[in-house]
């Protein structure tokens, strides 16, 4: 495989870029971990496809860093449309995103082209939705579940993926590590989740830190921002604007009462470009 790339990051969060209107990429799912090894390949949190649509003005499609496919992600996507945008793909700030988590609809900032918004569409908050076990149409919000005999009290919201979202008082005390791949696989999340912990700093400024599903911890999760929002409203802890700040940069996400749109404002940056190679 001979594969030309660019490779950009939001916040940290770091990904693999591939035209597929030009490059070869039947095989590229099976290679996709291999890419992302960041001692023996690129070096990233997934590998994301430009596509044509049938629909959309592009579609869009990503592998995380161990092989599997992802619905959505929150800070791929702003990638994603800075590098169509700039590399010639489209000569519109605005457009529309096939994925599978829904359309999406990104929009470059007119001043520089370094900021994104996206509207990342309404949350869905039914339990059997997102999905979580034995919930039927019930919110999980402070749902109090026991996990190796330790309590966490959850809130669970779809993005177009999974989240559990849990509150913590100070973050720089929570195991990631250790409790962020227990949580992803825990039993009443048929589909494996993401994992937030959110220490609340005001009713504007979230803290957040992230166990991304199919590629552990990360430096910021969008699609997990936008859900930690939600889920800091649902609780009462915080406004429906607020600054997320992730381990790699900040977030703004606001949901939007009068359309319950979520929308997610922030920037990606392009790295350096490449041929991969692989036997």
């Amino acid at each position: 495989m001979q594969l030309k790339f660019s490779k950009w990051h939001g916040c940290g969060n770091d990904f693999v870029l591939v035209n597929g209107f030009n490059e070869n990429i039947n095989d590229i799912q099976e290679h996709s971990a291999a890419i992302c090894d960041r001692h023996f390949g690129v070096g990233a949190d997934g590998v994301i496809l430009t596509l044509p649509s049938k629909t959309c003005d592009f579609r869009m499609q990503i592998f995380n860093s161990d092989g599997t496919e992802a619905e959505m992600c929150g800070n791929g996507i702003r990638c994603f449309a800075l590098d169509a945008y700039k590399s010639g793909l489209t000569d519109k700030l605005s457009f529309t995103v096939e994925t599978k988590a829904g359309i999406m609809r990104p929009r470059l900032t007119a001043d520089n082209k370094a900021s994104v918004c996206v509207n990342m569409g309404e949350p869905v908050l039914a339990g059997e939705q997102i999905p979580v076990k034995g919930c039927g149409s019930e919110h999980i919000i402070n749902k109090q579940i026991t996990v190796d005999d330790n309590q966490f009290y959850i809130t669970c919201v779809s993005m177009g993926n999974p989240h559990c979202v849990i509150f913590v008082d100070d973050i720089k005390k929570i195991d990631i590590n250790k409790w962020g791949p227990v949580l992803e696989k825990y039993e009443i999340f048929p589909n494996k989740t993401n994992v937030e912990f959110v220490q609340v700093i005001n009713r504007t400024h979230l803290r957040m830190r992230v166990w991304e599903r199919g590629a552990a911890i990360t430096l910021a999760c969008g699609t997990g921002a936008c859900a930690s929002l939600v889920a800091s409203v649902l609780n009462d802890l915080c406004d429906r604007k607020a600054r997320l700040e992730l381990d790699g940069g900040d977030l703004a996400i606001a949901w939007d009462e009068t359309d319950n749109n979520v929308y997610m404002t922030g920037p990606a940056k392009k790295v350096f470009e490449g041929i991969y190679y692989s036997e």
